[in-house]
């Protein structure tokens, strides 16, 4: 699903990587590279309205992150909190809608509340939505559709029938991402060549893009190198042309 005459991809999806190690080669500590790159993120959203995408989803932190020292993840949260706060008017004046999708039961009660206000502010904007992935895994997202077609089976049985006979559209409403369209392009910052567990069902045919660049540097020329190498491919969806 592209803009036909610019070959522009409706949806951008960035897995943002490459903050402790940024961090690093400056002598810091990890938590700084995040703190540096809310400055992507603001420069992917610009980048993303000027170019007339009109989905743009972050991976921001993956249900494996939890694993990681508690420190770091306190900062994190409080950094997601404070983000929110600092950008929510410039989200809402330039019409972006915000969205976040995961598993938020394992999110504070100050992060949801702070989420739940931004959403609700912004849930009429339509230049950009902007949809962050909090507390997100691939895994997890066709674990949990696949527990809500069930419990929905057992309390239904006459369903049972609608779902012997389903299709892959039905399947996707069980989905975190229901209603929204599978990313077109996703993008990897920091060099590395993997999905970790991101978007694992909604990525089924979108195209890659892996650059070096660290996610702290990672800005609107980056994001425009990466939109011009998505004009030159031929996407095919298994079809012959």
């Amino acid at each position: 699903m592209t803009n036909e005459t610019k070959n522009i991809p409706l949806h951008v999806s960035l897995i943002m990587d490459g903050n402790g190690r940024w961090a690093k080669e400056r002598g810091k500590e990890r938590v700084y590279g995040h703190f540096e790159g809310v400055s992507s993120v603001r420069a992917c959203v610009e980048a993303a309205v000027e170019n007339g995408v009109r989905y743009l989803s972050l991976f921001a932190f993956s249900e494996e992150n939890w694993n990681r020292p508690d420190d770091e993840v306190t900062t994190l949260m409080g950094l997601m909190v404070k983000a929110m706060a600092d950008e929510m008017d410039s989200l809402d004046r330039n019409g972006v809608r915000f969205v976040v999708l995961g598993n938020r039961q394992k999110l504070g009660a100050q992060l949801n509340e702070t989420i739940d206000a931004c959403m609700a502010r912004t849930q009429s904007n339509e230049t950009l939505t902007l949809i962050i992935f909090l507390s997100y895994s691939g895994k997890w997202d066709i674990l949990q559709a696949a527990q809500r077609m069930a419990l929905e089976l057992l309390d239904n049985p006459e369903k049972r029938e609608t779902v012997e006979n389903m299709s892959v559209a039905d399947f996707d409403q069980y989905l975190v991402t229901a209603g929204f369209p599978d990313p077109d392009l996703i993008v990897r910052t920091s060099g590395e060549h993997r999905l970790s567990n991101y978007l694992l069902w909604q990525g089924a045919y979108s195209e890659f893009y892996f650059t070096e660049t660290l996610w702290p540097d990672f800005r609107k020329d980056d994001f425009r190198k990466a939109l011009e190498s998505f004009a030159k491919r031929d996407r095919r969806y298994g079809k012959v042309k």
